[in-house]
């Protein structure tokens, strides 16, 4: 039987339909391949960089990945360990945002009759010159008779493998289980001179000497014409948190060894964001080793880094293919070590767990000259959301990139012992992620 003419010419529309079909395919499978071999060939002159010149008398790692997709844009030595420096803030937020409530834990405290017994539980915020939160104080001026108790503090007051000569520098504060004015000292000069707290108004020397302070006593050393403000930890003791306690409330506070039986209530203060954000923004190691005693008195009646490490190493990082040796929570001990796989892991777990407009608000932006703190007007320099690290002969970055389609990437890039100015190392390092960001 003869097919009809409408038959005929719908078998052709189906066969120019399905010849049109194949042929955009074909064009698409070769434009994508085309795209797809660029792509390789700009990722092997990155690579080609990373095996240059510039890195062979240095240790390099770097992982970054598309976590949407689970790919591996770009890989060297990620599974090897690096000295870490400040990027172990990064798992000290971790930390925070597992165990610390968004309201930040100020006091525990025990009322018996008209006597209210206290404890510190390491919130760096009591009467600290950024934050200016008195949650503590108004709370404690409201009780007559006061005992203050600093037997839950158990860990020692510096860090392992901390400089022993840093112990003058504004970024080496001791740690404590109740903090107050950062754990330093702040002078400056204006038409006469500036001490906070002020019960150090009498410990100040005039005078060229070798240390800003002593190293064994709260005696402080200022040249004859002071013109930068200085900032310079003091030696923390029960007795001087009595002082300066008593100084601010005007009423005498006892010490106590040990605290009555019964069941602590809890004072709470400041958002905790504030403070990781500041901790993030300026790299706050007394922030950071704080935040990590706050951390334990969560868990325990003790303070100590120990308790909150092994609780988040075992019950929430337990999965990292590389433990870390993780030993403060500021990054200032060379003893730390850590992989660029394990930051990107944990920078992975934040992203799944904190909404991404808090996430960026916490993390400070960076370009080549470092941190900044506002976006730039020509949105080169806004595409990344990271911590940085760096101390002799270490510098490392690690945290999100935004690429110029929107996605997100998470990376670490780690360089230790170099003997090139940091500085460099930056402006490489800006380089091959503004690649990154570029090609996707």
């Amino acid at each position: 039987m003869l097919k009809s003419t409408r038959s005929i010419l719908q078998d052709v529309l189906n066969q120019f339909i399905i010849r049109k079909t194949l042929l955009i395919c074909f064009i698409c499978a070769v434009v994508f391949s085309c795209s797809s071999v660029n792509l390789n060939r700009e990722l092997k002159g990155v690579n080609s960089i990373l095996e240059g010149d510039f890195y062979n008398n240095q240790f390099t790692g770097i992982l970054i990945v598309n976590p949407d997709k689970t790919d591996t844009i770009l890989a060297l030595n990620s599974d090897k360990y690096f000295i870490p420096a400040s990027n172990v803030k990064i798992f000290t937020l971790y930390s925070g945002l597992k165990l610390i409530p968004d309201s930040i834990p100020a006091l525990k405290y025990i009322k018996q009759n008209d006597t209210l017994y206290f404890e510190g539980t390491g919130d760096p915020s009591l009467i600290h010159p950024f934050f200016n939160d008195t949650s503590a104080l108004k709370f404690l001026e409201n009780h007559p008779n006061l005992v203050f108790s600093n037997s839950n503090f158990r860990d020692t007051k510096l860090g392992p493998g901390w400089a022993w000569e840093d112990f003058e520098f504004y970024f080496s504060p001791e740690r404590s289980g109740l903090p107050a004015y950062g754990n330093v000292v702040k002078i400056l000069e204006s038409d006469s001179l500036m001490v906070s707290p002020g019960v150090f108004n009498n410990s100040i020397r005039r005078g060229k000497q070798n240390h800003k302070r002593s190293i064994t006593e709260n005696k402080f050393n200022i040249p004859e014409n002071l013109i930068d403000t200085l900032e310079i930890p003091f030696i923390t003791s029960n007795e001087l948190t009595q002082s300066l306690l008593q100084n601010e409330l005007q009423k005498p506070i006892k010490l106590s060894e040990g605290f009555p039986e019964g069941q602590k209530k809890v004072l709470y203060g400041m958002s905790t964001d504030s403070i990781y954000k500041r901790m993030l923004f300026e790299s706050d190691n007394f922030l950071a080793e704080q935040l990590m005693l706050v951390a334990s008195s969560t868990l325990s009646d003790s303070l100590s880094f120990k308790i909150s490490r092994n609780y988040i190493l075992k019950n929430q990082l337990l999965f990292l293919n590389q433990q870390p040796r993780w030993v403060d929570g500021s990054g200032l001990s060379r003893y730390n070590l850590f992989t660029p796989e394990s930051f990107v892991h944990v920078l992975s777990k934040l992203r799944e767990e904190v909404a991404q407009d808090r996430l960026f608000h916490i993390f400070p932006m960076w370009d080549a000259s470092g941190t900044i703190t506002k976006p730039s007007t020509t949105n080169e320099t806004n595409f990344i959301y990271a911590k940085s690290g760096g101390m002799g002969n270490v510098y490392n970055l690690s945290g999100y990139l935004i690429t110029k389609s929107g996605k997100v990437f998470i990376f670490s890039f780690m360089n230790n012992h170099f003997r090139m100015p940091s500085s460099e190392i930056r402006q490489k390092m800006y380089s091959i992620l503004k690649k990154i960001h570029d090609l996707y």
